[in-house]
């Protein structure tokens, strides 16, 4: 396995969060970064240096010395916590020679907790827990024509809904879990909770149409030539710490659009 920072910076989210370390939000418009600025003094507190993205940039922070980046995904909780929008990228484990790492954190929602509150539970994960191809580019296009005077343009900007670990697995409530793939090797001073296996659909969505006149989207799939293939991984948490057990649910999650169409 080459080099990794994921587990200093398991280690340091653990014990901030053991340790009382709370998120602060600076203002009440701050919807967003509030659980990125916590996640960044992690970073800080082990010396390792990143590039911090912008806005729409993909990942949050990409590690220097390490080809590694951690996308952040704070949650408010209770609230919506089994999927989550991506704006800018489809969830991957690898992304422009970087691995991927994902940090679910959920806080309860700021309109209860004040300005200060603690972190509930985190999930440190490898993207690949929540898709394994590393093939597809995420690209917005657009066409012309459109209107009564052909000039108005039409621009395809994709957004994907996932699902969040908090819908794969049970366990994960009020711990601090650590999900790799199980032929890395296992992590020092760490206890294993759970082993994880992921199975590929029979079938994958490789595009889609969209009727103007009736609002009817229409996806086109093909036979997924890695169907049945099992993706396995483990869970870890620190020695020590719970020892709740972390497990596959037994269906995969249903993920809804806002108009509950599936």
């Amino acid at each position: 396995m080459k080099p990794t920072k994921v587990y200093d910076v398991f280690r340091q989210t653990t014990e901030a969060i053991l340790g009382g370390e709370l998120i602060r939000q600076v203002s009440k418009t701050d919807k967003e970064f509030h659980f990125q600025n916590w996640f960044e003094a992690r970073l800080a507190a082990i010396n390792v240096h990143y590039d911090k993205g912008g806005r729409n940039s993909y990942p949050d922070f990409a590690l220097v010395e390490f080809t590694e980046g951690y996308e952040i995904k704070g949650l408010a909780w209770p609230g919506r916590e089994s999927s989550y929008d991506c704006n800018s990228q489809v969830p991957t484990g690898f992304h422009n020679g970087r691995d991927i790492y994902y940090v679910f954190g959920r806080y309860p929602p700021a309109d209860e907790a004040g300005d200060e509150y603690p972190v509930i539970d985190i999930v440190l994960c490898h993207g690949d827990f929540l898709n394994a191809d590393h093939e597809y580019r995420h690209k917005n296009k657009s066409v012309k024509g459109f209107g009564s005077y052909g000039d108005i343009m039409i621009r395809d900007r994709k957004m994907y809904v996932a699902p969040t670990p908090y819908a794969i697995a049970d366990g994960f409530t009020g711990a601090r879990t650590l999900v790799i793939p199980a032929e890395w090797d296992p992590p020092p001073n760490m206890q294993i909770v759970g082993r994880l296996d992921r199975r590929e659909a029979p079938n994958v969505v490789v595009g889609y149409a969209f009727d103007l006149k009736s609002n009817v989207i229409t996806p086109t799939a093909i036979a997924n030539p890695s169907s049945g293939k099992v993706h396995s991984f483990i869970a870890y948490r620190l020695e020590g710490d719970s020892v709740n057990p972390v497990t596959i649910k037994a269906h995969a999650p249903v993920i809804t659009t806002d108009d509950g169409e599936q």
